[in-house]
């Protein structure tokens, strides 16, 4: 709503103006209170504990190095080979297990990489679903639940 003046000018009434003062002070208030309960750490036993922090979570893996592997891509394609470097993300305890699987597991990655089409490797978006892919062989050789994830160092077509 607006009201006239004797100039012509037309301006808001002073009680709109109060409205949206006191919904600005009220944001404030509210994000402050949000803040303040945030920093003050009030909400972390909420949730049953399922809150990590990131030095326990770098605990509870260990990283078993594969050895790097170079799959020559074939005549037709435009890069010669593929270098591809990775780590296993494994459970405490079973790193002996995965460890002495090591060769079975270079072999199923083997040959995947070497039967996947050249086009597949080149999309930078199919990273993700070739990892799922030799993640889920590698699980086939070591069994479930040994394995948590497969960290790709390096994919290189050269």
């Amino acid at each position: 709503m607006v009201e006239a003046t004797g100039e012509g000018e037309a301006r808001p009434k002073r009680s709109s103006m109060k409205g949206m003062m006191v919904a600005a002070a009220g944001a404030l208030v509210a994000g402050a209170a949000g803040f303040a309960v945030t920093y003050g750490g009030l909400l972390d036993g909420i949730g049953g504990g399922q809150k990590a922090s990131a030095a326990h979570d770098a605990q509870a893996y260990v990283f078993v190095a594969l050895e790097p592997l170079t799959v020559s891509l074939g005549p037709r394609a435009k890069a010669q080979t593929l270098r591809f470097t990775a780590e296993l993300e494994v459970e405490p305890g079973a790193e002996q297990t995965v460890t002495a699987l090591r060769p079975r597991i270079m072999d199923v990655l083997n040959g995947y990489l070497r039967a996947v089409e050249e086009a597949e490797l080149e999309d930078p978006a199919a990273l993700a679903i070739l990892r799922a892919q030799m993640l889920r062989r590698i699980e086939v050789v070591v069994g479930d639940g040994k394995v948590r994830d497969l960290l790709v160092l390096e994919f290189i077509l050269n």
